[in-house]
């Protein structure tokens, strides 16, 4: 009896260890992603080394992906005020996302620039696709005050962080359309993002190196 009921004992403790693993998977999956990165502080490119840009002759669109993996490589001081700028707008960000249906948006920011007086933009014009599936925006952050009006004289500008479904990969080509108009330039950005992504390892990891020198 003692046998049979250590045995009973033994086989529900390997199922709830089971279904307590299977919990812990997903969590673990997603910390693992969010870490597949490069140290910060390290980078040296500019933003407009990466920024994506096209023109529709009245507006010029300047698109720059948001994710770590991005801005880590950009210069300490650009990766600390992007990250400073999502941080202020965290809680807009956060009832952006539920209101679009995502618990974890990937951001973008856009900014139209007019190229000419009284020119107009229209924001939801702006798609990505990425790995052939198109994402449309399922929220928008404006982060200037002439956002709402939807139009820009020569050489004003308006900005907004743009969120859009899991799923863009920024390690992979992406083509951003507006208005009829596509851009493949983020090909450019990924050549230097990857010579970057390798120089910012090797900054680290020769810092990480202890002094070998004698006393």
């Amino acid at each position: 009896m003692m046998e049979r009921w250590n045995d009973g004992m033994l086989g529900s403790w390997k199922v709830g260890m089971i279904v307590i693993l299977l919990s812990i998977i997903p969590s673990f999956h997603h910390s693992l992603a969010a870490q597949d990165t490069v140290p910060p502080g390290y980078g040296t490119l500019r933003r407009d080394d990466v920024v994506m840009r096209m023109t529709t002759g009245t507006i010029e669109v300047q698109i720059l992906p948001l994710d770590e993996q991005v801005i880590r490589l950009l210069a300490p001081d650009t990766y600390r005020s992007l990250t400073r700028l999502v941080q202020s707008k965290t809680l807009e960000i956060k009832d952006a996302a539920q209101r679009g249906g995502t618990d974890h948006p990937t951001l973008v920011m856009v900014t139209f620039l007019g190229v000419v007086p009284q020119a107009r933009f229209n924001p939801e014009d702006l798609n990505i696709t990425s790995r052939g599936r198109l994402f449309r925006p399922v929220g928008i952050v404006p982060l200037s005050p002439t956002w709402s009006s939807y139009q820009l004289d020569a050489r004003q500008q308006a900005a907004a962080i743009y969120l859009f479904e899991p799923g863009i990969s920024v390690r992979e080509e992406l083509t951003v359309s507006y208005q009829g108009l596509s851009s493949e330039a983020w090909n450019r950005s990924l050549r230097l993002l990857d010579q970057e992504r390798a120089r910012v390892k090797a900054r680290a990891q020769l810092e990480a190196k202890p002094d070998s020198g004698g006393l």
